[in-house]
């Protein structure tokens, strides 16, 4: 399985902000949206990553106040990306090696999508759970001249 998998089933909603963004507005989407980061995007290039641990480390630094902070001054600016083509054994390793739980996909210099640890585990035991009833429907279909001959 490639994350190309994983976008074409979960879709390619982007949630994107400019550096320049209020980190309190920032958050204000990220809480509307229900999601855990915004591709931080300059024009048309990635720039950055916000997730919810760099507001929590923002609000513990400057004592609970977002006031006058910038999405610029506390994004990741240098995310771990993936492509289309990246296997989920490899993007499981890169997200566990690296404390990532989002991972912005590029086509090059194109964002594609973003996906999440979730989104991972989430294909990960779809994809086993398939597996499994596929076992399990094979085994019921046993050929008959096969068990006979087992002692």
């Amino acid at each position: 399985m490639k994350v190309c998998d994983i976008l074409r089933v979960k879709g390619s909603t982007l949630f994107t902000v400019s550096p320049e963004t209020a980190l309190q507005t920032a958050v204000l989407v990220m809480s509307e949206h229900d999601i855990g980061s915004l591709v931080v995007m300059e024009y048309d290039k990635l720039v950055g990553i916000l997730t919810f641990r760099e507001v929590i480390a923002a609000l513990a630094k400057h004592h609970g106040k977002l006031d006058d902070l910038k999405v610029q001054g506390v994004m990741n600016a240098k995310p771990l990306t993936c492509n289309m083509e990246t296997e989920i054994d490899e993007v499981r390793r890169m997200m566990l090696v690296e404390h990532a739980r989002y991972l912005p996909v590029m086509d090059e210099k194109l964002l594609m999508g973003v996906i999440s640890f979730y989104d991972v585990a989430k294909s990960v035991v779809e994809a086993q759970d398939f597996e499994n009833t596929m076992l399990k429907a094979y085994i019921r279909d046993w050929p008959e001249e096969a068990e006979k001959a087992v002692p």
